[in-house]
């Protein structure tokens, strides 16, 4: 089964939210890359949703990556306490 790449928006705010949790939830079922190269502000709803697909495609036993942050996503990531490897990671409690 190959996976899908999914090119994130540069601006990943309020509004962003319920696009991107309709964007992903196309692909569930399937490995997913989510590409971050254009993203400029990442929120905390966004990453919220970001978090929540980690552990639908976990429980799913699918992989979901989150690659090719920019600059700009990472630092925001490190303000937000992950990073663009623990953002996609899902560990059972």
């Amino acid at each position: 089964m190959s996976g899908t790449n999914l090119t994130l928006d540069a601006k990943l705010d309020l509004r962003a939210a319920d696009p991107l949790k309709e964007n992903i939830l196309a692909n569930r079922g399937q490995d997913l890359t989510l590409d971050a190269k254009e993203v400029t502000q990442l929120g905390a709803l966004c990453l919220q949703v970001i978090r929540s697909a980690a552990k639908t495609w976990a429980q799913d036993g699918k992989k979901l990556t989150f690659s090719n942050a920019s600059l700009e996503c990472v630092e925001q990531l490190n303000l937000l306490g992950f990073n663009s490897e623990t953002i996609s990671k899902w560990e059972a409690a």
